[in-house]
C-alpha cells in the first residue's frame, strides 16, 4: 500500500492564494483530485492526506467537503490560527469528522518566524491542538530552521511532522558549503525528538526550476543526498512519502516525483522497512482509517 502524505487542492482565487505567483501559470487554475487520479493510480498510490493552502479558516472545511466526495483522500491537515480565543470550539466541531487529523501553518511566511514560534499563544493554541490528538505540520525554510527545535522540543504530547525535510535549499547546494552544513545541523538536531516525524517530499521546486526548465541529473542526486541524510538521522521508522502536487508540476510531473523517490527506497531500504515508509508510518502518525479492501 501507498500513501501520499502531502497533496493540495483548491478552487482558484488569485486573492485566496498570494504565494501563487506570475510566474507558476500551472497553478492559477483549479486543482482537484480527479486532476490527479491517473497519475496517482498509475504510481500504485492508494491514499493521500490533503494539506491546507490557504491562510483561512475556511480551508478545512472545505478540504472536509473534499474528504467527503473522494474516499481517497483518508486524512485532511487542515488551517487554524493557534492564538484565536474559540480554538477550542473549532477544534472539537472538526474533530468529529474522521478525516480530520491535523493542522498547519504557513510558518515560512510569516515576517519573523521567531516571533512567531516565541508567541505564548501561539504555544496555548499548539497544546490545545496536541491535546485534541491532532498533528501538526511544521514548514519552514532551511534558514528558519535553527529556532524550530526549541519549539517543537516544548510540543510533545503528539506527532509532529516536518513538511519537505525542512526545504533544503538545492538550487544553492553545491555553489554554497554553507547550505548543506546549516541544514543538516538543523535536521540531526530535529531527530533526536522522538515525536518530530519528516515527510519526503516537496524538494524537486527547491532546484533552479524556474530558470533551468524542470529537474535535472544533478538536481535528482543532490535529492538523494537530502534523503539519505534524513534517513541517517530519523530512520525508516520515522519518514514519509509526500508528492507536493500539484506545487510539485512547476519543476517535475507526478510520475517523475514518484519515480525519484520509489527508485532511492528500493536501493536503501528492506521490503519491512518500505511498507514502513509508503504506508505504515502514515497511518501510525496520522491515524488515518484506512479502508479494509485497500
Amino acid at each position: 500500500m501507498k500513501i501520499d502524505t502531502h497533496q493540495h487542492y483548491w478552487r482558484y482565487r488569485a486573492d485566496e492564494f498570494p504565494w501563487i505567483s506570475d510566474a507558476m501559470p500551472e497553478l492559477q487554475k483549479d486543482c482537484m483530485p480527479v486532476d490527479c487520479e491517473n497519475a496517482m493510480r498509475a504510481a500504485g498510490v492508494d491514499g493521500v492526506v490533503a494539506v491546507q493552502a490557504r491562510t483561512q479558516v475556511e480551508e478545512t472545511d472545505f478540504l472536509l467537503k473534499v474528504a467527503d466526495k473522494y474516499p481517497e483522500v483518508l486524512g485532511v491537515v487542515g488551517w487554524a490560527d493557534l492564538a484565536a480565543p474559540d480554538l477550542a470550539q473549532q477544534l472539537e466541531r472538526w474533530g468529529s469528522h474522521p478525516a480530520m487529523r491535523g493542522i498547519r501553518h504557513i510558518l515560512q511566511d510569516e515576517p519573523d518566524v521567531t516571533a512567531w514560534l516565541t508567541n505564548p499563544h501561539n504555544s496555548a493554541g499548539l497544546r490545545a491542538v496536541q491535546k485534541a490528538g491532532l498533528v501538526y505540520d511544521v514548514l519552514v525554510f532551511d534558514h528558519q530552521l535553527p529556532g524550530v527545535a526549541s519549539f517543537c522540543a516544548q510540543h510533545d504530547a503528539h506527532w509532529l511532522v516536518l513538511d519537505h525535510l525542512g526545504k533544503p535549499c538545492i538550487r544553492d547546494w553545491l555553489a554554497n558549503p554553507e547550505v548543506p552544513s546549516r541544514w543538516l545541523s538543523s535536521i540531526r538536531s530535529l531527530a533526536t525528538l522522538p515525536h518530530v516525524v519528516c515527510k519526503l517530499s516537496g524538494l524537486v521546486t527547491e532546484t533552479d526550476w524556474a530558470h533551468s526548465g524542470g529537474l535535472g541529473p544533478v538536481d535528482s542526486k543532490v535529492i538523494w543526498t537530502c534523503f539519505d541524510h534524513a534517513l541517517e538521522a530519523f530512520g525508516p521508522n520515522r519518514l514519509m512519502f509526500g508528492s507536493d502536487w500539484p506545487v510539485c508540476q512547476l519543476a517535475a510531473p507526478y510520475d517523475v516525483v514518484h519515480g525519484l523517490v520509489q527508485k532511492w527506497a528500493k536501493t536503501r531500504l528492506t521490503m519491512p522497512e518500505q511498507e514502513a515508509f509508503w504506508s505504515g508510518n502514515a497511518i501510525r502518525c496520522y491515524g488515518l482509517q484506512v479502508p479494509s479492501d485497500t
